[in-house]
């Protein structure tokens, strides 16, 4: 089982092993599903195996701040918080390819939470990472202005050449697809980057 791959796994006792193995629901979903939306009260939790889900909020009349993306092996802190306190997710969780995993319920996680402190330290952990990330983006969007943090984006995707539109970083960054397009044109005319339609190209120096 896949499960096995979290971190948490090993430390598990042979009884909550098998109690996760036997409660543990296996999805898959299709690229650009909702999982949930901002305001919904969570029932599940997803312990994401492959693909990536992105997490995001959103106001009336404002555009869309992507909070982070949530990689295989790790845990949605949104949808944690929403499914253990009963409150509201503070977010939207939005599929950005197919993906797989396992649902376990509220009543699974609360075993686990009370059964293992493996299991807590592993949550917890991807809490304090989560903080830090949020706490720098805040900083971002405060203090930094948003040609700085094109570039700075730009610069921290692993292939040089970016298959996203325009419309798509806009949603990453929390802007407008217009004012990426005229950022963008910006750095083109620098020397940063060459852009071709559906695609950006990050030019080394």
């Amino acid at each position: 089982m896949e499960l096995s791959k979290f971190t948490f796994y090993s430390h598990l006792s042979p009884t909550l092993r098998a109690f996760v193995n036997s409660h543990a629901r296996p999805i898959t979903v299709a690229k650009n599903t909702i999982l949930f939306y901002q305001g919904d009260i969570c029932k599940d939790i997803l312990f994401l195996t492959e693909g990536n889900v992105r997490l995001y909020i959103q106001s009336e009349g404002v555009e869309e701040i992507t909070l982070y993306t949530l990689k295989p092996l790790e845990q949605c802190v949104i949808n944690t918080a929403s499914l253990v306190s009963q409150n509201v997710a503070i977010g939207t969780a939005i599929t950005e390819n197919n993906i797989s995993g396992y649902l376990l319920d509220h009543n699974s996680i609360h075993s686990l939470m009370t059964q293992s402190p493996e299991y807590l330290s592993f949550m917890f952990s991807l809490f304090t990472v989560r903080l830090a990330s949020l706490a720098t983006l805040v900083e971002d969007i405060k203090f930094k202005r948003l040609d700085t943090r094109l570039l700075k984006w730009i610069e921290q995707q692993k292939s040089n050449r970016i298959d996203m539109t325009h419309e798509q970083i806009a949603i990453q960054l929390g802007t407008s697809r217009v004012v990426i397009s005229r950022l963008l044109k910006g750095l083109e005319h620098k020397g940063k980057v060459r852009l071709e339609r559906g695609t950006i190209e990050r030019l080394t120096t």
